[in-house]
């Protein structure tokens, strides 16, 4: 059903934008979000017209006891040059270089979490890698839109060989 990653280094990437702290349970995502965007033509610099919807967890405890309710933090983003202009209400995020697993979705967000127990149900342990406790991401791009079942975007898994 999904296919295997394509094993990639990512360089380096600065980004604005905004973050609140949320649970699978108590998901806010959506009002991230609207936040984010009613705010983004405040953003300089700015690299592209993709967005980045990050999730940073407390530790790698995350996914080995997990638990819908743990807290974690997320971001609405973009990337930037650098951070010489950060809007009010806005924050930066440095996602330094690293090993990651890239995994294209498509489809609605209701799918995702099958594509989630996929990754770390089968893919992860049937690899060669673990997890690495850095940001988890997606790239969303011109073929993203969670309104349509063709919506497409890149899921990026922090990874390290074992």
């Amino acid at each position: 059903m999904f296919k295997t990653p394509t094993i990639q280094t990512l360089p380096q990437k600065k980004l604005i934008g905004k973050s609140t702290r949320m649970s699978l349970v108590n998901n806010t995502t959506p009002v991230l979000w609207r936040s984010f965007m009613q705010n983004r033509k405040h953003v300089k610099n700015v690299i592209g017209s993709d967005f980045y919807s990050i999730q940073v967890y407390d530790d790698d405890l995350y996914f080995k006891n997990f638990n819908p309710q743990t807290a974690f933090t997320k971001y609405a983003m973009t990337e930037v040059i650098d951070f010489s202009f950060i809007p009010d209400e806005m924050e930066t995020l440095t996602i330094e270089s690293g090993l990651y697993a890239v995994f294209i979705y498509k489809g609605l967000p209701s799918g995702f979490p099958a594509l989630a127990n996929y990754i770390f149900g089968e893919w992860l342990p049937n690899s060669s890698y673990n997890l690495d406790n850095r940001p988890h991401f997606e790239v969303l791009g011109e073929n993203y839109n969670p309104s349509d079942e063709n919506s497409q975007e890149e899921v990026w898994i922090p990874i390290k060989k074992i």
